[in-house]
C-alpha cells in the first residue's frame, strides 16, 4: 500500500482535497505546485513555473494549468477544475477521480463510464521542462483526449487582467506549438510524443478565484488566456507524453526521458523518505555554485535558512558531497561580505550579524559526522576566519563586549529570525545581548578550541578564544538566567525582557553551553511546559504578553502574529538536543512519540512536507509557506539523532 494515497471519497470532497497541495521542482528553482485535485488555489501554483533572474530574480507562471477532455462517441467529460468568480466550481473534473497516488511522481486516475485514465507529472531534473504522461487503462471505444492550456505569463506574486497587450501568435513547432504572450519571457514549447491536431481558438478565460489568496486578505482574482486546444486519439494500453518547456525537444525523445527521471526518484513509502524528497526539492544547482532556497511557492535563498538547514538538508541524508558544494558557494558569499561589506545579490540576509554563528554550527555538525580531521583540512581557515573577525570588531551590526557577550542593534531594524516587520521597523525588537547569539558564540569558540587544540601553530589562538569564553560563560549565566529558572529571551542596559521564547532552547541544545546539566534542565522544564505543541515550539508562551496563537488575517494581523505565538518545526531539531543532553538514553522513547505530530502531516497542507509554521493552538493547523526547508531538515536531523541512539 502508497504510504501517500487518497481515495475517492476524498478527492471528490472539496472541503477535504483543495486542502491538500502537491509540489513537484527541478532543483535549478523551476517548479509545478497545484492542489490533488489540479484545481489552482493559490497565484503562486501553476504546472509550469519557473525562476527569471533578468525579471526581478522572482518565479514566473507560464502554464498556468493543462485541461483534459475525454471524448467519446461525441460526448465530452472535461476532467479540469477551477473556482471562478462567486465561488463557483467548474468544470468539476475532480467526480471522476477514483485515486490520487503521490509515492514515485504525481499519478492521478480517472474513470469516465467505461474508460480508465491516469496521469502522471515529472520534472526534468535541472531543466525548466515538465512531462505529463496520459495512460489509457482501458476503453470499449474509440477515445479522443482533448487538452487545452490555460497561459499566464506572469510574476508568481501578480495576477493577469485581460489585456489587448500580448501576442497572440502560436508558432508551429515538433508535434506541438510554442507561444510567447509578452517581450521578455522565453517561448513555451507544448509538445506530445505523439502528433495532435491543434486548434487555435483564442480567448481569454474570465474570472479564475484563487481560495487560498481569499483567506490570506490578498487579490485573488484573475484572467488567464486559452490560444486553442489539441485533439489526440489514444488506444487501450498507450501513453501519450506532454511537454511543456522554455526549449523545443525531439518528440520521439519523451518516453525515455520520462522513464529516466522516474527511476531517479525516491519513492516516499516511509517518514522518512517523504522528508527526504522534500528536502531534496529544495536543492538549487546552478553553474555558479548550489544552494538551498528557504521554501515553496515564495521562498528565496536566504543565508541564515541555508546554514540552519544544511545539516538536515545533507549530511541527515548521506549526501556529503552536496553539503560541501552547497557550503562553498555559501562560503564565497560570506568570505566577500566579511571582506568587502558588500552583500550578496544571490543569496539574501548575507549581512546579517547571526550568519557567521549559523555557519559555525553547521560546520560543527559537518564535524559530528565525518571527523575532526577532515574538517581541520576542509575549513579550519575559514572558521578562523569567522571568529577572528568577530573579536576583531569587523561587522558592522555587532561586538564583543569586555564581558566576552555579543552585542547587537536591533531596535530600528531585525537582527535575528524573528524578524517580522511593519513599516521597516520589527515588531519584536530584539536588541542588545540576544540569548541564542551569545549561545552559538560560546559554543562557536569552544568548538573551535577543541579542533586547533592539538595544532602546535594554533597555539596562541587557542589561548585567545578559551580566554574570551572564560569571561563569556560566567556573564551568560548573569545576565541570562532568571530566578523563575529560564533565560531571558535578550537584555538591553537594565532592560531584560521576560517573555518567554524558543530562543531559550537553542541556548540549551548546543554541544558547547555555559549552563550545566541542571540549569539546562530548568529551561528544558520551561520550554516543555509553555512552548511545546505537536507541531513545534510556539514562539511565544500563552502566558506572556502579545500572545498571537492564530496565523490568519490580513497580511498586517498575519505579520503581528508571526512571531507571537505560532509554531516551528525546525526549533523541535533544538528541543530534541537539549533533551537528550539532559536526559539521555531515556529520552529517546519519548522524542519518537513527539514526532508522530509531524508524520500526520505527511497527509496534509503540502502532501510530503511541512509548512512555515503552525498555529500555536489546536488543531494545530499549517499555515504560510507549504513547503519550508529549514522545518524539514531539522526534522530529518531529529530522526537521524535518534536512530544513532537505538543503534
Amino acid at each position: 500500500m502508497s504510504y501517500l494515497k487518497f481515495d475517492k471519497n476524498l478527492m471528490i470532497n472539496l472541503e477535504q482535497s483543495l486542502m491538500k497541495e502537491m509540489l513537484r521542482t527541478n532543483q535549478s528553482g523551476a517548479y509545478h505546485c497545484t492542489t490533488v485535485v489540479d484545481c489552482n488555489t493559490r497565484k503562486q501554483h501553476g504546472m509550469l513555473v519557473i525562476p527569471m533572474p533578468e525579471m526581478g530574480n522572482t518565479s514566473h507562471v507560464l502554464l498556468s494549468s493543462l485541461d483534459a477532455t475525454v471524448i467519446q462517441h461525441g460526448a465530452q467529460f472535461n476532467l479540469g477544475l477551477h473556482r471562478y468568480s462567486g465561488g463557483v466550481y467548474s468544470p468539476n473534473g475532480h467526480k471522476y477521480i477514483r485515486e490520487f497516488d503521490c509515492e514515485s511522481v504525481p499519478r492521478t486516475t480517472y474513470r469516465v463510464g467505461g474508460v480508465i485514465l491516469t496521469k502522471e507529472k515529472t520534472f526534468i531534473s535541472n531543466e525548466n521542462r515538465i512531462l505529463v504522461k496520459y495512460t489509457l487503462v482501458d476503453a470499449h471505444s474509440h477515445t479522443t483526449l482533448r487538452f487545452r492550456p490555460i497561459l499566464a505569463f506572469r510574476d508568481a506574486n501578480a495576477l493577469c487582467i485581460a489585456n489587448d497587450a500580448l501576442n497572440t501568435e502560436c508558432l508551429d513547432a515538433p508535434n506541438g506549438i510554442s507561444c510567447c504572450l509578452y517581450n521578455g519571457y522565453p517561448r513555451l514549447f507544448m509538445q506530445f510524443s505523439r502528433k495532435p491536431e491543434w486548434h487555435y481558438e483564442p480567448h481569454w478565460y474570465n474570472g479564475f478565484e484563487y481560495l487560498k489568496d481569499l483567506e490570506r486578505g490578498v487579490p485573488y482574482t484573475e484572467d488567464l488566456w486559452v490560444p486553442g486546444y489539441f485533439d489526440i486519439s489514444i488506444k487501450k494500453g498507450e501513453s501519450i507524453i506532454f511537454s511543456a518547456g522554455i526549449s523545443e525537444v525531439q518528440p520521439r525523445s519523451l518516453t525515455k526521458t520520462y522513464d529516466m527521471e522516474i527511476a531517479s526518484r525516491t519513492r516516499r513509502t516511509s517518514f522518512f523518505n517523504c522528508l527526504k524528497n522534500a528536502v531534496k526539492q529544495c536543492y538549487i544547482k546552478e553553474p555558479d555554485g548550489m544552494y538551498l532556497i528557504s521554501g515553496y511557492p515564495w521562498g528565496k535563498i536566504i543565508a541564515r535558512n541555508t546554514f540552519m538547514a544544511l545539516p538536515g538538508a545533507t549530511i541527515a541524508i548521506d549526501h556529503k558531497d552536496d553539503f560541501q558544494a552547497i557550503m562553498e558557494t555559501a562560503r564565497k558569499a560570506l568570505k566577500h561580505f566579511m571582506e568587502t561589506g558588500e552583500k550578496s545579490d544571490r543569496i539574501l540576509g548575507i549581512d546579517l550579524p547571526d550568519i557567521p554563528l549559523w555557519c559555525i554550527w553547521a560546520l560543527q555538525q559537518y564535524t559530528k559526522a565525518y571527523g575532526k580531521e577532515e574538517t581541520v583540512e576542509r575549513y579550519l581557515d575559514f572558521i578562523k576566519e569567522i571568529i577572528d573577525y568577530i573579536i576583531d570588531g569587523k561587522h558592522p551590526d555587532m561586538h564583543v563586549d569586555d564581558n566576552g557577550l555579543l552585542f547587537t542593534e536591533g531596535t530600528h531594524k531585525p537582527v535575528s529570525w524573528m524578524n517580522a516587520a511593519m513599516n521597516g521597523h520589527p515588531i519584536v525588537p530584539r536588541s542588545g545581548y540576544l540569548v541564542e547569539f551569545n549561545a552559538l558564540w560560546y559554543n562557536a569558540l569552544m568548538y573551535a578550541t577543541n579542533l586547533v587544540e592539538d595544532i602546535e601553530d594554533m597555539a596562541g589562538d587557542c589561548e585567545k578564544w578559551v580566554k574570551i569564553a572564560s569571561k563569556l560563560k560566567p556573564s551568560f549565566i548573569d545576565t541570562f538566567l532568571n530566578g523563575y529558572g529560564y533565560l531571558f529571551d535578550y537584555v538591553n542596559g537594565s532592560y531584560a525582557d521576560p517573555s518567554v521564547r524558543p530562543n531559550m532552547a537553542v541556548a540549551i541544545a548546543m554541544d558547547y553551553s555555559p549552563l550545566d546539566r541542571r540549569q539546562r534542565k530548568g529551561v528544558l522544564d520551561v520550554v516543555t511546559r509553555e512552548l511545546l505543541t505537536p507541531k513545534g515550539l510556539r514562539t511565544l508562551s500563552p502566558k506572556s504578553f502579545g500572545y498571537r496563537p492564530f496565523y490568519l488575517g490580513s497580511p498586517e494581523e498575519r505579520e503581528m502574529a508571526l512571531h507571537n505565538g505560532p509554531a516551528r518545526p525546525w526549533l523541535f531539531g533544538f528541543y530534541a538536543d537539549a533533551y537528550l543532553r539532559v536526559f539521555g538514553m531515556s529520552g529517546v522513547g519519548y522524542l519518537d512519540r513527539m514526532l508522530i505530530g509531524y508524520e500526520d502531516e505527511m497527509t496534509n497542507g503540502c502532501i510530503g512536507s511541512l509548512s512555515q509554521l503552525y498555529d500555536g493552538n489546536p488543531p494545530f493547523s499549517g499555515r504560510g509557506a507549504i513547503s519550508h526547508v529549514t522545518n524539514v531538515a531539522e526534522i530529518l536531523r531529529t530522526l537521524t539523532t535518534l536512530k544513532k541512539f537505538n543503534m
